[in-house]
């Protein structure tokens, strides 16, 4: 699936196994890319394989590279962004599996 600058190719979750407890998603994310506030039912789990993950909460932000992981809490409020013009790829891991339902995105 592509969301304008930003490639999702889910291998397991509700779209590709019909899978509700878990989603695992590669994300390929162009320069500058960044979406909106969400904050979601599930719990979010990102491994950085490529670039700069900069990750937004309520009280501040981390910029996450290569190699490095990161751990959004269910109903916490996130936004997530590449900072830099390089692509960036990660991995996602949501506990329960993503949809729209559960991302409560703000309104854009």
């Amino acid at each position: 699936m592509s969301c304008g600058k930003k490639r999702i190719d889910e291998f397991v979750g509700l779209v590709g196994t019909k899978t509700e407890n878990v989603s695992i998603a590669h994300m390929h994310a162009l320069g500058f890319w960044s979406e909106v506030g969400q904050r979601p039912d599930f719990d979010e789990y990102t491994l950085v394989l490529e670039g700069t993950l900069r990750v937004e909460f309520r009280d501040g932000s981390v910029e996450i590279r290569k190699g490095q992981a990161i751990i959004a809490q269910k109903g916490e409020w996130v936004r997530y962004s590449n900072p830099m013009a390089d692509d960036l790829r990660y991995i996602s891991v949501c506990i329960p599996a993503f949809s729209p339902q559960r991302v409560h995105r703000d309104i854009s």
